[in-house]
């Protein structure tokens, strides 16, 4: 029911062609993950999202893709990749998308939290808050083993420990799952919160704000916003 109304919106609503860029799978790693060779351009900012394609795919829409970090000529998908993709498969591919994290300039204490997932998504923000002077605390509970030594990684139990050491933190959560990161985050306290936070809310964005298809609607004040266009990185005092 999703895909046939997500397709009838692509079809019926007046948009300009989508431009297509081309990239292939050099790589496919035991995690999941996967080393994408494409022009440099394409390329997503942390929390940012590329739509990528299979030609030859038998799936009507594009899957979501997100930059873990780096490579030549590239980077490096954040898992989980289509099950279908191999080493070799062509991509068409779309973007970057969306808004992505950017770190207050004055950030001193770096809080990254992976609430539900890994931290793949989180990580292209440690070279960005190093480079500035930062401390970094990686909450999460499966931690990535290429991290830098300086990089510390604590349990999500410590979360509220952390919450009041750092003065900004980035989140990446499911969408249904975000209710219990409010809880955890503790919406009494906010007026005594001493962080800026920014939230990566992760769901399928099928249409890549082509067609606003609702499909990754999600209620911020009484309203629907997509996160596919008005996010996926929102900020955190947005969501209370």
């Amino acid at each position: 029911m999703i895909i046939s109304r997500l397709l009838w919106h692509l079809k019926h609503v007046n948009i300009s062609p989508m431009k297509n860029d081309k990239g292939i799978i050099n790589e496919i790693f035991l995690d999941g993950s996967a080393r994408i060779e494409c022009p440099p351009e394409l390329i997503p900012a942390p929390g940012q999202y590329l739509l990528a394609q299979a030609p030859a795919s038998d799936s009507p829409v594009a899957d979501s893709v997100f930059c873990s970090h780096s490579a030549p000529n590239g980077f490096i998908a954040a898992a989980p990749v289509p099950s279908a993709w191999m080493p070799g498969t062509a991509l068409n591919l779309r973007g970057p998308l969306g808004h992505g994290f950017i770190i207050p300039v004055a950030a001193r204490k770096i809080a990254l939290i992976a609430f539900d997932a890994s931290p793949a998504r989180l990580h292209g923000l440690i070279p960005l808050a190093l480079k500035q002077g930062a401390e970094v605390v990686l909450l999460c509970d499966s931690p990535l083993d290429d991290l830098p030594e300086v990089v510390e990684v604590q349990p999500l139990q410590a979360i509220q420990e952390i919450l009041r050491w750092a003065d900004f933190a980035a989140i990446d959560v499911a969408r249904e799952n975000l209710n219990q990161l409010k809880e955890k985050m503790g919406q009494g306290n906010q007026a005594k919160a001493r962080y800026e936070a920014q939230v990566l809310i992760r769901t399928q964005m099928p249409c890549g704000a082509l067609a606003e298809c609702g499909v990754c609607a999600v209620v911020i004040h009484h309203q629907w916003k997509m996160v596919c266009k008005d996010g996926p990185v929102f900020d955190w005092k947005e969501l209370q």
